[in-house]
């Protein structure tokens, strides 16, 4: 690659960069819905034709955003996982990665809105959300997975009514381990997120007081709920 070549690769990544946090102010401001790719333009000064080049509809922004939102809590969960100490049991490293997860959802709240809240109208996520979208699940999955291959978890029930969609449920997404397992995965993955969504969208207020107290037992309960045994 030249040296011009390499400017203005440089330069395409900055102003797409430049692009994307002025459509995370507008998301915090006005909501996905109201995304303008004019008024974005406006604001980083150019004009719509050159975003166009970068961005060809709004659509393309918001993949875009949701994308990096995805991969960034993916990214905290797995640090969350990596720098569980070596003696912590399965359960403490759920907990932990939950934990995470939670931090960046608050830390980060309108971009959690944008992937785990209201659906924006007329948009439909493409296939290049996908990926993103399982990085957490995949690294519960990993956990869960682990303790099981260690024969460290207790094999939740399963109504025998269940039995076909837990099957079609572990083929799906975790082949190696029992129905029971995957299907419950599904049902705690959902809880986790629930409860994280609560506490971002206000439903908390006035209802618990000491949320980091709150938020570890309910992710150990999930864990426990998962089948993940603690350290005897």
């Amino acid at each position: 690659m030249t040296s011009v070549q390499g400017a203005r690769a440089r330069a395409r990544v900055e102003i797409t960069a430049a692009i994307k946090d002025e459509a995370r102010r507008q998301l915090a401001a006005e909501g996905a819905a109201k995304l303008s790719l004019r008024a974005v333009a406006r604001e980083v000064g150019m004009v719509s034709s050159a975003l166009y080049r970068y961005f060809p509809s709004r659509d393309d922004l918001l993949t875009a955003l949701i994308v990096d939102a995805y991969d960034a809590v993916g990214e905290a969960a797995e640090t969350a996982l990596a720098a569980a100490p070596p003696e912590a049991d399965h359960l403490a490293r759920w907990t932990a990665v939950c934990r995470a997860v939670r931090a960046w959802a608050l830390a980060h709240p309108h971009e959690y809105a944008l992937i785990y809240g209201s659906p924006v109208p007329g948009y439909r996520a493409p296939q290049d959300t996908v990926g993103p979208a399982a990085r957490v699940g995949l690294v519960l999955i990993g956990i869960v997975r682990e303790a099981y291959t260690s024969d460290r978890i207790a094999l939740p029930p399963l109504d025998a009514r269940l039995r076909p969609e837990a099957e079609r449920i572990a083929a799906d997404i975790a082949p190696d381990l029992p129905p029971a397992v995957a299907v419950t995965l599904v049902a705690v993955w959902a809880q986790l997120f629930g409860t994280i969504s609560f506490e971002v969208f206000g439903q908390f207020h006035r209802v618990v007081e000491d949320r980091d107290a709150f938020f570890d037992d309910a992710a150990a309960r999930l864990g426990r709920e998962a089948g993940l045994l603690p350290r005897p």
